[in-house]
């Protein structure tokens, strides 16, 4: 019983930052729980995704550059 209690006033807070990193990331390749996902809408603020979700795409774009910067390299051209 005070579990349930103690689950029911984590889902009352505002998601940390942590929690936000997690949930975008889990979003980017589609495995984000219904109950994350529920947490987000109801007390997470829009622009802290957005700002993480747009951190991310540049990350994973570069990511993707670089790689395909050094598979050219090796390859001569």
């Amino acid at each position: 019983m005070n579990d349930q209690r103690k689950d029911s006033r984590d889902d009352a807070r505002r998601p940390s930052w942590g929690e936000v990193v997690g949930s975008v990331f889990a979003a980017f390749f589609g495995v984000q729980s219904e109950k994350n996902r529920a947490r987000d809408f109801t007390h997470g603020r829009p622009a802290a995704y957005i700002v993480v979700g747009l951190l991310m795409t540049l990350a994973l774009v570069l990511v993707l550059w670089g790689i395909v910067r050094i598979i050219l390299h090796q390859a001569g051209l």
